[in-house]
C-alpha cells in the first residue's frame, strides 16, 4: 500500500495521466475532423473535463515533489474526473430518450462570460452536433457509454491514490 501511497510523489505516474487524457483529446479531434462527426454540447464538456485531467497530469509531472502543485493535481484530475463521469452518465440519458421532450441539447457551451472557451478556442470547444444523434459504436457502446467508462477508471483511480496517500502514507 506504501507503494500506491507514494506514487504520486514521482514524475512517471503523472505523466502518464497527462499523456492518457493527451491521447483522449487527440482522439476527440480525430473523431471530429477525420471521421467528421460533430461534437455536441455535452461533448464539449467532456472534452474540458479531459483537459482538466490532462492539466492535472501536467501540473503534476513538473511539481510532483511540491506538496501545492499536488494538491492542484489531485483536485484537478478528481474535478475533471467526477464532473466528466457526471456528463458522460447524462449524455448516455439524453441518448436514450432522444425523442422526449424532457431531454433537450443546447448548441452554445454555458461557459462563464469571463472565460468563453467556444469562442476562444472554437476548434476544441464549439458544439455542431445533436446529443441524441449516435453516429459512431464500437462493440455496440456508443461515444458517451465509452467515456463513462473511461471517466469511470479515471475516478476509481482518483480515489484509490488519494485514500492511499491519506490514510497510508509513512507519517515523519
Amino acid at each position: 500500500m506504501n507503494y500506491l501511497s507514494n506514487i504520486t510523489t514521482s514524475q512517471r505516474p503523472w505523466l502518464l495521466l497527462a499523456l492518457a487524457a493527451l491521447g483522449l483529446e487527440l482522439s476527440a479531434l480525430y473523431f471530429q475532423y477525420v471521421l467528421d462527426l460533430a461534437p455536441c454540447i455535452m461533448c464539449v464538456y467532456q472534452r474540458l473535463a479531459i483537459l482538466a485531467i490532462f492539466s492535472a497530469g501536467a501540473i503534476g509531472t513538473i511539481g510532483h515533489q511540491n506538496i501545492f502543485a499536488r494538491i492542484l493535481a489531485y483536485v484537478l484530475w478528481g474535478v475533471g474526473a467526477i464532473w466528466g463521469l457526471i456528463i458522460a452518465l447524462e449524455h448516455v440519458e439524453m441518448q436514450k430518450n432522444s425523442g422526449s421532450l424532457f431531454f433537450s441539447c443546447e448548441f452554445i457551451p454555458n461557459f462563464p462570460t469571463w472565460a468563453p472557451l467556444h469562442e476562444w478556442i472554437p476548434f476544441l470547444f464549439e458544439a455542431t452536433g445533436d446529443c441524441g444523434e449516435i453516429s459512431w459504436r464500437f462493440f455496440n457502446y456508443s461515444m458517451p457509454q465509452w467515456m463513462v467508462v473511461v471517466y469511470a477508471l479515471f475516478s476509481i483511480v482518483f480515489t484509490i491514490v488519494v485514500i492511499n496517500r491519506l490514510f497510508c502514507a509513512k507519517k515523519p
